[in-house]
């Protein structure tokens, strides 16, 4: 046992070395690594400035943001805001292309549909849910066992109003459980936002790449009760220029990472998932392209869905190459392999964890088996505002009011968002998704011959679209009202269609939570506590859509034997736009060129740092020791997008608008000083909150 124990012992002085080196992990707040970030940059992320950071933290659906004043005001980015932006606008006025800024506080128009959440706690509820999974059971009745476990716990915890939701957070893949308690904020309103062509200068070319020089941001603010809510806990903004290595902390929502799965769940990712999706957006962008290039009005419906497509296809490029890296692929392997050695040394360790790499590989061989029917049988199959109402109406129905989920994208919300919806991009979608359908599981699959009902793709998402009356939201609130006799009397055609797919698509999504959620997740779990054993828990978990907090310094790095700056400014985006000719997707709007001779052209814009992030950080505030913004996460550059499934700080970084250029912007571009002053005047006078956690972290460094 010696030899065994010696062996950990070097195996968990090798990791700690390498987390030593970089900065990687998006670090839940209650695991945050206090003492190493005190050794390394010799600061000391009080608990009071953790938690005033926290519940400055704002979550949107698929991204991030935070309170920057005590008035409700929300900064997140233009692209996590679009949709808003978007929905407000119409033929007349066109907030994506022309700007939006609402210099009074009447003028701020609602967002259809939109919520936002702050984490106001995090309870581990690990024993509970492994409770729940009694011995002997198998892993589909472990898991619906778990299910149960955690739906009753979120439950609890929520209140019958609805202004606290719970989530239950699977952390290591199994190996714990964290109770999530938010709480939720119903009217969101437009503020602020630039035209489009500076939000995502550089367009899709520019993507993923630096230098930079986007003003990727927008601001929102939150109501209750018909006013600015109350904010005790917000982030203040600096005008102190970033310099090289200042240390920088992110806090956001990163979306999900893949660091810690086994080998056959990344093999099925690059083999499967990823060429499969790829192809599909391939297909929906150059159809996109195609309907936008019809109307004026048609480019406006459908400029979100292009940049959200565009953007994904680039993403999922760059994580299949981390997986089509052999070197990246080797290092897993043999870390997986050395887990796995470490595990069968041990007798004990071998009868508890010894079998759950099979087991993980059995389910993903049943996950690749199935792929076709997981895909087009489930939610994703049939997509579209339209048959999602309609596929929420007819599972709600048995479902009463106090049991209905709700939160973001939750069902009723869903069916009671006022947000237009466009008929033309309904067909579009649906057609694309029936000719997929087709395709991958043939015209005679009874599955297809169902919903297609012996039409062509076309004809079909032509029938639906046309004869539907759920793009009317009192149509959809009288049959949720209605319950399950008026569901079940509907005539609609997507109502009825969903009633007749709906007992398959529960039936094979219960399949995949037996055969596939159910394994990973106990097997999953087995794993990571082998992994705890052997090295303690000095590895963050992957990302899971849930608020993480990232550390890293502001740093250039070498490219192709060149050194590339830390930041860009302001001078440069008009440098880089004359280069260009001042086309798009490289064109500088009209408000930047007036405003040209006011500019301080020095002024610091769009920066890189090492913070680990991955989708999802999209708005996450960037702040500094003193609990300040200095800049907002828009983007990662090229060489991060591995960062899916393995990090490294050498050439890698995140890239964020600085605060600077904001400010500057704000005041000479778009005549904004009410927002600025907000800003400025909420710098000034930082909340209570605030001076406590500072206070209390420098007391701590004198000591």
């Amino acid at each position: 046992m010696k030899k065994v124990f010696s062996c950990f012992a070097l195996l968990a002085l090798i990791l700690s070395a390498i987390l030593a080196v970089a900065d990687e992990g998006m670090w839940p707040y209650n695991s945050f690594p206090k003492s190493k970030v005190k050794a390394k940059y010799k600061f000391d992320p009080t608990q009071a400035w953790l938690d005033h950071l926290r519940l400055a933290s704002v979550k949107f659906p698929g991204g991030s943001g935070s309170f920057v004043s005590p008035d409700g005001l929300i900064f997140t980015n233009h692209h996590i805001g679009r949709g808003c932006t978007h929905n407000v606008s119409t033929a007349e006025h066109d907030y994506m292309k022309d700007g939006f800024y609402a210099k009074t506080r009447d003028a701020e128009p609602k967002c259809p549909g939109l919520e936002v959440m702050t984490l106001q706690d995090i309870k581990d509820v690990t024993n509970e849910i492994e409770a729940a999974a009694k011995a002997g059971m198998n892993d589909a009745d472990a898991g619906a066992a778990q299910r149960a476990e955690i739906a009753k716990l979120e439950k609890e915890c929520s209140d019958n109003e609805h202004a606290i939701r719970c989530d239950v957070v699977t952390l290591y893949s199994g190996g714990m459980y964290h109770l999530y308690k938010y709480k939720r904020y119903t009217d969101i309103r437009l503020v602020m936002a630039p035209e489009y062509d500076i939000a995502f200068f550089g367009g899709d070319p520019d993507n993923f790449t630096y230098p930079r020089y986007d003003l990727d941001i927008t601001f929102l603010r939150a109501y209750e009760d018909g006013k600015p809510a109350v904010i005790k806990d917000f982030l203040p903004f600096t005008l102190k220029n970033i310099k090289e290595n200042d240390p920088i902390f992110v806090s956001g929502h990163p979306g999900s990472t893949g660091r810690l799965q086994t080998m056959a769940q990344l093999e099925f990712q690059r083999d499967v998932s990823f060429p499969y999706r790829l192809k599909v957006l391939d297909t929906q962008i150059k159809a996109l392209f195609e309907y936008a290039d019809k109307s004026e009005e048609n480019r406006r419906a459908v400029e979100n869905m292009i940049f959200g497509a565009q953007n994904s296809f680039k993403a999922i490029t760059g994580y299949q190459s981390g997986l089509l890296d052999k070197n990246v692929m080797a290092s897993k392997a043999a870390a997986e392999k050395s887990l796995r050695e470490a595990v069968m040394k041990d007798p004990e360790m071998t009868k508890k964890y010894g079998a759950a790499w099979d087991a993980i590989a059995t389910a993903i061989q049943w996950q690749k088996d199935n792929f076709d029917r997981v895909t087009f049988m489930t939610e994703t199959g049939i997509p579209g505002r339209l048959a999602a109402s309609a596929r929420a109406l007819v599972r709600l129905a048995d479902m009463p009011a106090d049991q209905r989920p709700h939160g973001p994208m939750s069902p009723e919300q869903i069916l009671l968002s006022t947000a237009p919806i466009d008929a033309g991009m309904e067909r579009l979608q649906l057609r694309l998704a029936f000719e997929q359908m087709v395709a991958k599981m043939g015209a005679n699959d009874p599955f297809v011959v169902t919903v297609l009902a012996g039409k062509s793709p076309a004809d079909r998402a032509e029938e639906l679209v046309s004869t539907t009356k759920l793009a009317d939201p009192a149509v959809r609130k009288e049959l949720l009202d209605g319950g399950k006799t008026a569901v079940e009397a509907s005539t609609d055609p997507l109502v009825v269609l969903m009633r007749k797919i709906d007992p398959d698509a529960r039936a094979i999504r219960k399949d995949y939570e037996d055969k596939v959620t159910s394994v990973i997740r106990r097997n999953g779990g087995l794993i990571a506590k082998a992994r705890f054993k052997l090295y303690g828990a000095e590895i963050p978990p992957d990302a899971t859509g849930t608020l993480r907090l990232s550390y890293g310094v502001t740093k250039s790095y070498q490219e192709n034997g060149k050194k590339v700056p830390y930041f860009t400014t302001l001078g440069d985006a008009f440098d880089y736009a004359a280069k260009h000719d001042n086309k798009a997707p490289f064109k500088l709007p009209d408000s930047w060129m007036k405003a040209k001779s006011k500019l301080d052209l020095k002024t610091p814009y769009d920066s890189v740092n090492t913070t680990d992030i991955i989708g999802g950080n999209s708005g996450s505030p960037a702040v500094n020791k003193d609990g300040e913004v200095v800049g907002i996460i828009f983007d990662g550059n090229i060489q991060s997008l591995p960062w899916n499934f393995q990090y490294e700080d050498t050439v890698g970084r995140s890239v964020i608008t600085n605060s600077t250029a904001v400010i500057e912007t704000l005041q000479k571009v778009y005549n904004a000083p009410e927002l600025a002053g907000e800003l400025l005047n909420a710098s000034k006078a930082k909340p209570a909150a605030a001076e406590k956690a500072v206070a209390t972290e420098k007391k701590a460094a004198g000591n």
